[in-house]
């Protein structure tokens, strides 16, 4: 930083900081016995922001400043003796990036937000955000590991792959966002199965198994008296790249995290994951814990304090980046594997109450299984949650009315898919109409895009997260299992063309964000005996109130319908889109009769029904 004349810092906006705070005094958990912060005040804004524990007496408060101009900061702490903790303070002067900069890094342009609407996302300064992201769950840890070296810009995946090359690989393919669970508590490859519980009947995980592993010797069961629930594997290990875990162990439950004691030096470790995604121009999902961790954690912990803590911990810690936070990675609902739903939801609402939300107004939300709206419900009865999802199951047609649902609240808000069809995964949750085609296939990569294009146009226009069989990082020496190696996931057909699904939506710039559901204006919008659990024959569509606007997409096997009301008697520009391709074809001229019927002349590949999957873009024009 440089200082200016009157001796301030000169930083820029939306630019992490940290003010680094030592206390003076002793505590037997400086984890929990210390709550700090620094009161921040600047141009239209006036917070307290919450500090983290960072190991020994140090505690870091990370800020940033949201517009130009003069800011002053003071601390304080729930410890008023502590005179390293309290009322130090300090000032900088906060200057815009030139549109040339944020063209380097689109983090530069703010925070995302939802836009006016509630439909939508954007950056605070209006530039649209339409997500394209990947699904890397064990990203946070050793797995992927972070190895501080740049990498080649036409990096092919393969052994040996680490965080970075990861990055660049998708950069280079149009995606601007990775979802990671920050920990895996309870994970180890030990002498203990997948999934056990211990002497009192309690869960202590529910992991991804470590394949190949050898189990001659294997001591926990599960409560049918099994090895394992999956089978005769333990736990993949889930540590940093050093070997450490998110927190200290318990001494009184054998297999239980201590979640009272928490071990910043596995936070470092993800510290420079976290800053290289925003350095990248990545807005990265994090998400706090998978479900699994929460029986040990509520029957031997304070739960909704402890987990309050950690939530708050997170959020500290990574609230200073252009990150959208997710409470609570629920997958699934198992009576045994996790706490139900509204166990989460009154932890996430204790945190609120305690500690206000998101620092600098990011998005709050979880990944699901099903819908948020049918787990939490909507607005108040979920007030920390601030934008809507549906995932895992189904992964079909039902997913459509789910996100329907979701567009009709009220008040809206954004929604998403985050776990859609995972290609090369064979799992009964992941076979469409029971189809389990070859991984990597043209059927397995089709599925994909039908998830993609079909997510997005029931209404989920926050964007969409991409996901393969992978999300686990299977890495060297490891066999793989029902999951393949990481690298070779990375080069599915699947991922390459979430890049087209930007093209399509943003071809017309924020005008989509105004796009309401209009499927039932597509008649027919589905072909005889498309079955509703699988995905084909059926077809989308999203249109502006004014009708001057629609984005259509028709799956493999649709037949050729009539559009039905539009505006009467006017021109209507129509111009196909190659899903696969992310080539437009050409546009041409049609006039909707006096009733307001477009009709489709006929499909690209000239076949009624289609052979293969179509987008189309319809603008009203002059002539």
């Amino acid at each position: 930083m440089k200082a200016k004349n009157n001796g301030n810092p000169e930083i820029h906006t939306w630019e992490m900081q940290e003010i680094v705070l030592e206390a003076k005094n002793e505590y037997e958990n400086f984890y929990t016995d210390v709550t700090c912060w620094v009161d921040l005040e600047g141009p239209d804004f006036s917070k307290r922001i919450y500090g983290f524990w960072n190991g020994d007496n140090v505690y870091i408060v990370r800020i940033v400043a949201t517009k130009a101009g003069l800011w002053t900061w003071k601390s304080g702490s729930n410890q008023p003796t502590d005179n390293g903790l309290n009322n130090n303070t300090g000032a900088f002067n906060a200057i815009d990036w030139t549109e040339n900069e944020k063209e380097q890094n689109p983090n530069r342009r703010g925070f995302v937000k939802q836009t006016e609407n509630g439909h939508a996302l954007e950056y605070t300064d209006g530039t649209p955000f339409f997500m394209i992201g990947d699904t890397w769950l064990a990203g946070s840890t050793w797995r992927l590991p972070f190895r501080n070296a740049t990498t080649q810009k036409d990096y092919v995946p393969g052994p040996g792959i680490g965080f970075e090359d990861a990055i660049n690989y998708r950069d280079n393919q149009g995606y601007n966002s990775v979802s990671m669970i920050a920990t895996f508590p309870n994970w180890e490859a030990d002498n203990y199965p997948s999934t056990y519980a211990d002497s009192s009947g309690i869960f202590l995980r529910n992991a991804w198994e470590k394949f190949g592993y050898d189990v001659s010797n294997m001591k926990g069961t599960d409560a049918s008296g099994g090895l394992s629930y999956w089978g005769t594997f333990t736990s993949k290990n889930m540590r940093d790249e050093y070997g450490n875990l998110p927190f200290n162990m318990s001494d009184k439950h054998k297999g239980v995290s201590n979640f009272d004691y928490i071990n910043p030096e596995y936070f470092k470790s993800l510290d420079k994951k976290m800053a290289f995604l925003s350095e990248q121009g990545f807005v990265t999902l994090l998400e706090t814990v998978r479900r699994d961790a929460g029986p040990s954690w509520n029957a031997y912990f304070d739960f909704n304090e402890s987990f309050a803590r950690y939530v708050q911990y997170l959020i500290s810690r990574y609230g200073a980046y252009n990150f959208i936070f997710s409470g609570i990675h629920l997958d699934w609902i198992p009576k045994e594997f996790s706490l139900t739903a509204n166990q989460f939801n009154e932890a996430l609402t204790y945190h609120l109450e305690k500690y206000g939300p998101m620092p600098f107004g990011q998005i709050h939300t979880t990944l699901i299984d099903r819908s948020t709206y049918k787990a939490f419900g909507h607005d108040k009865d979920c007030p920390w949650l601030t934008m809507h999802s549906v995932g895992n199951k189904p992964r079909d047609h039902r997913v459509s009315s789910a996100i329907d649902t979701l567009f009709n609240l009220n008040p809206p808000y954004p929604a998403i898919n985050f776990e859609p069809y995972y290609t090369g995964w064979n799992h009964s949750i992941n076979k469409p109409n029971g189809e389990r085609p070859p991984a990597n296939s043209a059927r397995d990569n089709y599925f994909a895009r039908a998830q993609m294009y079909g997510s997005v146009l029931s209404g989920a226009l926050s964007g969409h997260v991409h996901g393969t069989a992978a999300y686990d990082i299977t890495t060297i020496g490891e066999p793989e299992g029902v999951r393949p190696h990481f690298w070779e996931a990375l080069k599915y057909d699947s991922g390459s063309v979430m890049q087209h699904l930007n093209t399509f939506m943003l071809s017309e710039g924020k005008k989509y964000q105004n796009l309401e559901p209009a499927r039932k204006y597509v008649n027919p919008n589905k072909s005889s005996g498309s079955p509703e659990m699988g995905l084909d024959g059926w077809s989308y569509m999203m249109r502006t109130p004014k009708k001057d606007f629609a984005l259509l997409y028709f799956e493999n096997q649709s037949v050729l319908p009539e559009l039905i009301d539009f505006t009467p008697n006017v021109f209507y520009s129509l111009t196909w889109f190659n899903p696969l391709s992310g080539i437009w074809g050409n546009s041409i001229s049609i006039k909707t009769n006096k009733k307001g019927v477009l009709k489709l002349l006929e499909f690209p590949d000239k076949q009624n029904p289609s052979i293969t999957d179509w987008a189309l873009k319809i603008m009203q024009t002059t002539k």
